[in-house]
């Protein structure tokens, strides 16, 4: 078996979270978060679409955490990702953080916006 070591840039894994709050790279952040190439940041929330539209052509998927439960987004905000190219990938937080973190270490172009759970 051949193993290779992964290297993250600016792009950290989710190595946890809990009620409330994400750990990525080691760090806590409380809320919702939104991270991706440039790093984790705080997020509004599926309100605050100016973040998420500002990943276009640094992206080519948004898996998008709806805290505990998966629920439907805006139909709005999901046409202005589809316009702008960026393929919405909506489920709940805990299964967003694993499909991330398996798509980061095989070097994809994607980030993770996160509702807590």
């Amino acid at each position: 078996m051949r193993l290779n070591e992964i290297t993250f840039t600016s792009a950290l894994p989710v190595d946890g979270y809990g009620p409330g709050f994400f750990r990525i790279g080691g760090e806590v952040h409380e809320g919702a978060v939104l991270t991706g190439p440039d790093g984790p940041s705080t997020w509004g929330g599926l309100e605050d679409s100016a973040p998420l539209l500002a990943l276009a052509g640094k992206i080519d998927v948004l898996f998008i955490g709806t805290g505990p439960e998966i629920a439907h987004i805006p139909a709005a905000l999901r046409a202005q990702l589809e316009r702008d190219g960026i393929g919405a990938e909506v489920m709940n937080s805990p299964a967003a953080c694993r499909t991330y973190n398996v798509l980061l270490a095989e070097g994809r172009r994607i980030a993770l916006a996160l509702l807590p759970v």
